[in-house]
């Protein structure tokens, strides 16, 4: 795998911008948002090495699997949403 600095800037530019419209759209307080960062970036970057594995061309932008790595992000921030969701409402029977 051939990442190169302006690859990496690029990846964490675009999966920040995932996090942000994904606490946009579902809101939240500022601890929400830096969760949605992370997940973001490790959803995006294990989607980016998953397509590199898999040697997947399609959608990609250079060495960067755009389209893998995007589906990525957005998987891991609906799960991890829906599982910080109803990890709070356990703690709220209690």
């Amino acid at each position: 795998m051939d990442l190169t600095t302006s690859t990496i800037i690029l990846g964490v530019v675009i999966s920040t911008l995932y996090g942000a419209i994904f606490h946009l759209w579902r809101g939240g307080r500022a601890g929400r948002l830096i969760l949605y960062l992370i997940l973001s970036w490790i959803g995006f970057w294990a989607g980016n090495f998953l397509g590199e594995f898999l040697d997947i061309g399609i959608g990609k932008v250079g060495a960067l699997h755009f389209v893998i790595a995007s589906a990525g992000s957005a998987l891991f921030l609906f799960v991890g949403d829906w599982l910080s969701l109803s990890n709070s409402k356990v703690d709220n029977q209690n």
